[in-house]
């Protein structure tokens, strides 16, 4: 069974580009990923 891991996202509008990026890191780290394949894997290729 994979491990869970919790992040907390902070509820602001936009987000700030640092901040988003760190949250892609962290999610890419956890699943062994690069950024750009969470990316991929969230929003396609298109």
């Amino acid at each position: 069974m994979p491990k869970k891991h919790h992040l907390t996202i902070p509820l602001h509008d936009p987000l700030r580009i640092g901040t988003l990026v760190s949250i892609l890191t962290d999610v890419a780290k956890h699943h062994s990923l690069s950024k750009e394949d969470v990316i991929f894997k969230l929003f396609g290729n298109d």
